[in-house]
């Protein structure tokens, strides 16, 4: 099955066929949820190796797990709260494991954590609108993930003149296109719950 079909079928598919063992299923999952799930103990303050960690215990519970999720629509929640509360067991430890400050004041900077307030509630509810609108920008085809991409994720859109060429098409004919990509990206949000 090509790897198109497969992302574009609900967790629920996707956790099904990962039950029967289906690797593209699998591949599929760790491509819908890597960044998500990366995200939340980098936001936390971990470094890149432990956020990888975490990373790979998230999903390696969830294989250990598959049979007994109750709710195969909300393995986003369960794949999340299983990140946090990860992430709140690693931090945990390296705050257990950070030396005292010398007598001068000195710290070991590795211990500098960016945030003690982990995961605020607002923070991931952002997190995960952001993974859903990812999420719906890949469903949509190739002319409106490339049109929304360079309008709304490059730091400062290019001019109309370099989207035109991108897309081959005219100047005058991007603001409708965009409309019609917007409402097509709201229809697919939607179809996932977004409001």
């Amino acid at each position: 099955m090509a790897i198109a079909e497969v992302t574009a079928r609900s967790d629920e598919q996707l956790l099904a066929a990962c039950r029967r063992g289906e690797e593209d299923a699998w591949e599929a999952l760790v491509l819908r949820y890597q960044r998500l799930i990366y995200t939340i103990p980098r936001r936390a303050g971990l470094g890149e190796d432990a956020a990888a960690e975490i990373f790979q215990d998230v999903f390696t519970t969830l294989l250990e797990s598959i049979e007994g999720i109750e709710q195969p629509s909300r393995l986003q929640a369960w794949l999340v709260t299983t990140a946090k509360r990860k992430t709140w067991r690693a931090v945990g430890r390296a705050k257990a494991l950070r030396p005292f400050a010398s007598e001068e004041g000195d710290e070991d900077e590795m211990y500098d954590l960016a945030d003690e307030g982990l995961l605020p509630d607002e923070l991931l509810t952002r997190l995960e609108e952001q993974h859903l609108v990812r999420a719906a920008i890949g469903e949509l085809g190739e002319r409106c993930r490339t049109l929304l991409q360079m309008l709304f994720y490059a730091a400062e859109p290019p001019p109309y003149s370099e989207i035109a060429a991108a897309l081959g098409t005219s100047e005058g004919s991007i603001g409708p296109t965009r409309a019609r990509c917007l409402k097509k990206l709201l229809d697919a949000l939607k179809k996932k719950g977004f409001s």
